[in-house]
């Protein structure tokens, strides 16, 4: 009880200095639920959809902070710029770039950010939920973006208190066929009438680190005729993608099965060749942990997907 008790005063001391404040992650939240900490700033660059360069207040530093903002992964871009118009990158990636500056902006750049661990980071970046003061009240931009259909879900184990939020708008964006999920968003690419549909098993039999081949991703084609997959690809949550090579095909009416290890590729079971298995297990419980699998065609169009939690 002693060691809890310190542990416990050691963590307000460092979570709480003047600059920030703790509280129930969500407003109106339960005491009993999940708590954050929370700090504003000003934020200084949008580099894409789901990064911004943030003036903490009070942090003691001259510099930003780059802050890569949790929940959700937008498309990337390739330049970034201050300037909209010059901004570049995969398709949707521009267009979740600049609806997320068009938020902030109407915030007048100052943020609240977020998180349940104050020293929560990914690649250097702090990782925060993020929200703008619009029409009188903190308004989370990342929950916009999951709802008008500009990124993926992307769950955090960590920061997990609007995971089941999150998958939730993404799947009613998904329905909706919104930005991302308009499968001919950015401009009819090949076979563009075919029906195809996706199954992840995310749970390989025994250890899926010791089976990584027991997760796999099944693409089904629907349609009357063959869909050839050069060029296609494929990818979790993550950034990492797989691409499909010249002579992989979905037969009318069959399947193709991506396995996420090694493996001689056959007609109808390649292999992406991963060393650890990609997808999250779903945790069944308040964290609402998953991921998903999406495939995308030569253009940039999500033509098939499954979201799980």
């Amino acid at each position: 009880m002693r060691l809890l008790f310190a542990t416990l005063i050691a963590f307000l001391v460092y979570v709480t200095p003047a600059s920030a404040s703790v509280g129930p992650c969500k407003p109106g939240g339960s005491p009993d639920g999940p708590l954050c900490t929370f700090w504003k700033g000003k934020v200084t660059l949008v580099a894409d959809g789901d990064t911004i360069d943030v003036d903490i207040a009070g942090d003691g530093r001259k510099a930003s902070r780059r802050v890569r903002m949790t929940g959700y992964n937008a498309m990337e871009l390739s330049t970034y710029s201050h300037t909209a118009s010059k901004r570049r990158g995969d398709c949707h990636g521009v267009e979740a770039a600049n609806r997320l500056e068009q938020l902030l902006r109407r915030g007048r750049m100052r943020v609240r950010l977020a998180a349940q661990d104050p020293s929560s980071t990914t690649g250097g970046r702090l990782r925060r939920q993020v929200s703008a003061r619009i029409g009188g009240r903190w308004v989370d931009v990342g929950r916009y973006l999951l709802a008008e259909g500009h990124a993926l879900w992307m769950p955090n184990g960590i920061e997990w208190a609007w995971n089941g939020e999150y998958a939730d708008l993404s799947r009613q964006a998904a329905a909706a066929g919104l930005q991302l999920w308009d499968t001919h968003g950015c401009g009819d690419g090949p076979s563009p009438g075919a029906a195809l549909t996706m199954h992840v098993n995310f749970d390989a039999k025994r250890n899926d680190r010791f089976n990584v081949n027991g997760e796999w991703a099944e693409i089904h084609n629907d349609s009357a005729s063959a869909v050839p997959l050069d060029g296609w690809w494929f990818r979790d949550s993550a950034l990492r993608r797989y691409t499909f090579q010249k002579g992989a095909v979905v037969p009318a009416g069959g399947t193709v099965a991506l396995h996420m290890g090694y493996g001689a590729d056959t007609a109808d079971e390649l292999h992406w060749g991963l060393d650890a298995p990609p997808f999250e297990n779903p945790s069944y419980d308040e964290r609402a942990t998953g991921d998903g699998g999406y495939l995308f065609d030569p253009r940039g169009n999500l033509r098939a997907w499954e979201i799980y939690n």
